[in-house]
């Protein structure tokens, strides 16, 4: 009951004082002497110290735990705003709290560590954006993929919003670089396609050799722009502009042949018109042939079976080909006068051919150099040529005008005479201008001889030859007009002789004869319409001459001579001049 009765107390609070109250009723009861109690107290004090130590040293390790993770705060705060480039934690909205306890110091400090490492984990999923943006771009560029499937390696030491503008800047100038790399692509590639069209060559092909990724199948943001690719499909471009070029040349090469051979053969225009494809770029620069197909291989092929058949065809008939050349040869020299023996030019033609020593191109060649060579002598005998025309044509009209002087009835009213008066005036101003084209016909004459050391012959005579021999027979008809004048002074002399005596003047005598009609002349003229044939003289030998159209014809074995009558006669003469047979003056 008495046990009992202690142990109410520890029914409520139990205290030290409680406690070693009851331990002294426990040893009084048991009788423990006072050194055991005192031994015990020691003992009791002893463990209470240890406690309170412990306890002590437990608090002063929480402290020093609290204090470290602070100081770990505020250098992990330094850190992420010298990281983003924040100068204090004011600038996140969150206030810098430096006083109070060292919870109320963390607990000041973790709002802002916590924004600030949401602000770090998108500032870097910004630079690896950009890093990988770039690193692809340079991957592309350097023609080497990988690098684009490489994650970037971003400096989570310097994310600062300078760091990154540079970064996008950067970016920027490679996607501009890209982009006009891709520009330069797609025109390479356009090129590439049309020339391939031109050359009739399988494009995909073509371009897939450069980089698979220039297919059109692929996007257009997925076709290579390396520096390998873009020197690659240079390469390409000028490999087909050359090859375009060379092909050029040689179809153009084919169509003169062809143009040549048609007109050679003669070959209708419905035949060429089949090769119209092949003619229609003979003179065309590289850069104007843009049809497709216009420089196929099988096209070149075909102009080139039809250039083989054509000079097979030549050569089966070389004689007609020759022979017609040497035509062309025989009208050339016949227009610019000069002689030539053409029979016996087509009697070594066909000995040529039959004889087989000379290829029938060498022998065209040949034939195409003299036919050069005469329309070159042609060329430098035109002047003096023209000139030899007007002389003749100037001859003819003094010889009209001769015949004209003679006609005693050329004043009669009668039908036509006023048109045969005007040509008589005209014609005496042509005959008066024959002396000065006779002096320019002689200079260009020699010139000509100087400068190319043989003599100029017209229908084989020599031009100089014809001309002393026209100065010698107009010297001859000034003669015979002075001799005329002083016979007529003479008539009129007697005649005032025989007034004088006989006081009348004798009607002018007439021929007893009838009326002289205008015949052939001297120099081939009928009817005052002489021929426009010259030589040296009537007995000189030859056989052919040249009319005025330019063909020759057979004239015997004499050559007729030059006109007799190369002498102007004035307008003040005309009323004075009687011809050889008649020597009463003319009526005026």
């Amino acid at each position: 009951m008495a046990v009992t009765d202690t142990e109410n107390p520890l029914l409520g609070e139990t205290t030290c004082s409680s406690l070693l109250h009851k331990l002294q009723e426990i040893w009084d009861e048991v009788g423990e002497n006072d050194e055991e109690r005192d031994k015990m107290l020691l003992q009791i004090e002893k463990e209470c110290l240890d406690v309170y130590k412990r306890k002590v040293e437990q608090a002063a390790k929480s402290r020093a735990q609290l204090l470290q993770a602070l100081s770990d705060a505020k250098i992990e705060l330094a850190s992420l705003l010298s990281a983003l480039g924040e100068k204090s934690i004011a600038g996140l909205g969150i206030p810098e709290k430096t006083s109070g306890t060292i919870k109320e110091q963390l607990a000041a400090i973790a709002p802002a560590l916590e924004q600030l490492w949401k602000q770090k984990e998108e500032r870097v999923k910004e630079f690896s954006d950009v890093q990988s943006q770039i690193q692809k771009i340079c991957g592309e560029i350097a023609g080497n993929l990988s690098l684009g499937h490489q994650a970037p390696s971003v400096d989570e030491s310097e994310l600062t919003l300078k760091k990154l503008d540079e970064y996008q800047a950067q970016l920027q100038e490679l996607q501009k670089e890209k982009s006009d790399r891709l520009h330069k692509v797609l025109e390479f590639v356009s090129t590439v396609h049309d020339l391939c069209g031109v050359l009739g060559m399988d494009f995909f092909s073509t371009v897939t050799e450069v980089h698979p990724s220039l297919n059109d199948s692929t996007g257009v943001q997925s076709k290579s722009i390396s520096n390998d690719t873009l020197a690659r499909l240079a390469k390409t471009v000028l490999a087909l502009k050359e090859d375009k070029k060379q092909r050029l040349d040689k179809l153009q090469e084919l169509a003169t042949q062809l143009i040549d051979l048609w007109n050679l053969m003669d070959t209708p225009s419905e035949e060429r018109r089949l090769f119209d494809h092949v003619t229609c770029n003979i003179s065309a620069y590289v850069d104007e042939v843009t049809v497709p197909g216009a420089l196929a291989l099988d096209l070149i092929e075909q102009a080139e079976v039809e250039v083989e058949r054509l000079d097979q065809l030549k050569a089966s008939r070389m004689k007609e080909i020759a022979f017609k050349r040497q035509g062309e040869l025989e009208e050339i020299f016949a227009r610019a006068h000069i002689e030539i023996d053409p029979v016996a030019a087509r009697e070594k033609i066909m000995t040529l051919i039959d004889s087989g020593n000379v290829e029938p191109a060498e022998l065209l060649a040949d034939m195409d150099n003299q036919i050069a060579k005469a329309k070159e002598e042609a060329h430098s005998r035109k002047e003096i040529l023209d000139k030899v025309e007007k002389w003749m044509s100037a001859c003819e009209e003094e010889s009209w005008l001769e015949d004209y002087n003679r006609d005693e009835n050329r004043y009669n009213a009668s039908r036509g005479a006023h048109l045969n008066l005007k040509r008589a005036e005209k014609a005496r101003i042509l005959v008066n201008k024959i002396p000065a084209l006779v002096e320019t016909l002689v200079a260009k004459t020699r010139a000509w001889e100087e400068d190319h050391g043989i003599s100029f012959t017209y229908d084989g005579v020599p031009l100089l030859a014809m001309l002393d021999e026209y100065a010698m027979l107009r010297q001859e008809r000034e003669e015979e007009k002075r001799r005329m004048r002083e016979s007529k002074k003479f008539h009129e002399q007697q005649s005032t002789e025989q007034e004088s005596i006989f006081g009348s003047r004798p009607s002018p005598a007439r021929p007893a004869g009838p009326k002289k009609v205008v015949g052939p002349r001297a120099n081939g003229g009928v009817n005052g319409t002489p021929s426009r044939r010259l030589s040296l003289n009537a007995h000189q030998n030859g056989s052919r001459s040249t009319t005025k159209e330019g063909k020759r014809e057979s004239t015997g074995s004499i050559r007729p001579a030059a006109p007799v009558n190369y002498v102007a006669i004035s307008k003040e003469d005309s009323a004075s001049h009687v011809s050889v047979s008649d020597t009463v003056p003319a009526s005026p």
